[in-house]
């Protein structure tokens, strides 16, 4: 009962957190727009790039946490291949956040080079 509890609370609390502030922006200023005049590119450009690095950094940190608690109970299982799971498990860890680092790269990307070039 207490965890239904506790999820229905953080639930409720992301659902304020993303409605709020939708009703408290003022009127929207002008798009600017670049040389081209490509204003509605370049906006869904950065909320792409912006989606696209919460989700991997919130699925990395999923994959990270779950990797490493695999890997407490393989050492609490087996204590003599310690060493053997911490070597897999720092690679596993390296792999997962390079994914991360890549998407943060393609989001940079996305950021600061126009759509369609020059």
């Amino acid at each position: 009962m207490r965890t239904r509890l506790v999820l229905i609370l953080t639930f409720l609390f992301g659902v304020v957190g993303i409605v709020v502030p939708v009703y408290a922006q003022g009127a929207p200023a002008p798009a600017p727009l670049d040389a081209a005049g490509h204003a509605e590119m370049i906006k869904w450009s950065i909320i792409t790039a912006g989606f696209a690095l919460g989700f991997a950094a919130a699925f990395g940190a999923l994959g990270q946490s779950r990797g490493l608690s695999a890997t407490v109970e393989a050492i609490a299982r087996n204590p003599s291949a310690t060493n053997d799971i911490r070597g897999a498990m720092i690679l596993g860890l390296v792999l997962i956040e390079s994914l991360v680092i890549y998407v943060l790269l393609i989001s940079l990307i996305l950021f600061f080079i126009s759509p369609f070039g020059k």
